[in-house]
């Protein structure tokens, strides 16, 4: 009866209001140690941070916000229920990239937990191993994960030794231009040329001619250089005009993993989502099936635990291509949770307790799409300087639908 009325807090914790009760708790046979987390810092700033904290809050957790000495006044430092300053001296980016600063203000401070958010360090193994060594748990994958799924010519190889498709592309970063005359040779055009390690549409060129190859891989060469210290580049076949599809995971200690269905981000600017559906749109059931069951294969091949996205593009025949794995939550995270009613942030903190997934309610047949939900990005630019980044205050909005 005790062990029942347990499981139905953590229900309640979770905010699954339509998943139904388990007849059975998880029995596993890997020992994990539950490990209650009373203090989290939040290693980002901005409304992520703000989304962590309300998370806490709400599990009866304790918060502390870093701050760079520009941000002193914005709002995640007022949400939180203690704050210090980081990376003095530095820049704002800088100040939130600085692990040293970041780890030494947790174990001052008594820090059980850091959740790195997204951006910044979110995707950085060193980062995550360095949360380790000092005894605080990274809210996330394990160091090991995150550094494979950041190199993405590795995550391919996992992909492909999981059974999952992907695009026709090099098995290693390229040496030269000549590798990827070869590659041209054999596959046709158009390619593109992407950043080995790293991603957000930076050190992505696309080629459509012999004419324009030693060009684009000059500049993504050096965009991919100066985005993320390292320049190496690999090909791939470009597929035009596909439907980005990206499917949400969740694993636990355990070797748990679900899928919690997909978001169609197709709608893109320069490589940047700009808007996000969940569930994608007329998607074919079967095709659905394949996406998610994709995902989760992926996952259990990398004993994949905490929150991560992977992602696919589908052409025009149908046929799925992985492209990606995510290791953090993200930005659209939100879109997912409004058609699950679950929290996915409350489920992160909890796997990072120890706590499984059938211990938390989450299995996947009590996974149910309900609804739909849109999430719009706002992009600020200037069209009188060739829609260059720009900032100001949004003074008038207008929204219409039907």
């Amino acid at each position: 009866m005790m062990r029942l009325q347990l499981l139905k807090q953590s229900l309640n914790f979770l905010g699954v209001k339509r998943i139904s009760l388990l007849s059975h708790v998880y029995q596993s046979t890997q020992r994990v140690e539950y490990k209650p987390i009373k203090k989290v810092m939040v290693a980002n700033r901005g409304e992520i941070a703000i989304r962590v904290f309300r998370a806490c809050t709400e599990l009866g957790i304790r918060t502390v916000a870093v701050y760079s000495e520009q941000d002193t006044g914005q709002m995640h430092r007022q949400k939180a229920d203690e704050a210090y300053l980081i990376g003095k001296g530095l820049p704002p980016v800088g100040a939130y990239l600085h692990i040293p600063d970041i780890i030494k203000v947790a174990k001052e401070n008594d820090v059980d937990a850091i959740h790195p958010g997204y951006g910044f360090l979110s995707e950085r193994s060193d980062f995550a191993q360095a949360c380790t060594d000092a005894g605080v748990r990274f809210i996330g994958p394990s160091p090991e994960v995150v550094r494979k799924m950041g190199d993405k010519v590795e995550a391919r190889g996992i992909a492909i030794n999981a059974g999952v498709p992907v695009v026709p592309g090099t098995d290693s970063p390229i040496s030269c231009l000549q590798d990827a005359q070869e590659f041209s040779n054999t596959y046709g055009f158009p390619i593109i040329f992407k950043a080995a390690y790293g991603g957000g549409g930076r050190g992505m060129r696309v080629v459509r001619s012999y004419e324009e190859l030693e060009e684009n891989y000059q500049r993504a060469y050096s965009e991919a250089l100066a985005a993320f210290g390292n320049g190496a580049l690999f090909v791939e076949k470009f597929i035009e005009k596909p439907r980005h599809i990206e499917v949400q995971i969740l694993g636990d200690k355990f070797g748990n993993v679900i899928h919690l269905y997909e978001r169609d981000c197709s709608i893109q600017r320069r490589h940047q989502k700009v808007v996000e559906i969940a569930p994608a749109a007329q998607l074919d059931p079967h095709l659905r099936d394949r996406l998610t069951a994709d995902s989760v294969k992926l996952a259990k091949q990398v004993g994949y635990e905490n929150a991560g996205t992977v992602e696919f593009l589908v052409d025009k025949h149908g046929k799925h291509y992985f492209i990606e794995v995510n290791s953090r939550l993200q930005v659209e995270h939100t879109v997912t949770e409004e058609i699950t009613d679950v929290d996915l942030v409350h489920a992160q903190i909890h796997v990072a307790e120890g706590k499984s997934l059938p211990d938390l309610g989450l299995k996947q047949e009590n996974i149910r799409i309900n609804g739909c939900a849109i999430q719009c990005r706002v992009t600020t630019e200037d069209p009188a300087r060739g829609f260059q980044p720009d900032t100001g205050r949004i003074e008038v909005g207008k929204v219409t639908g039907h």
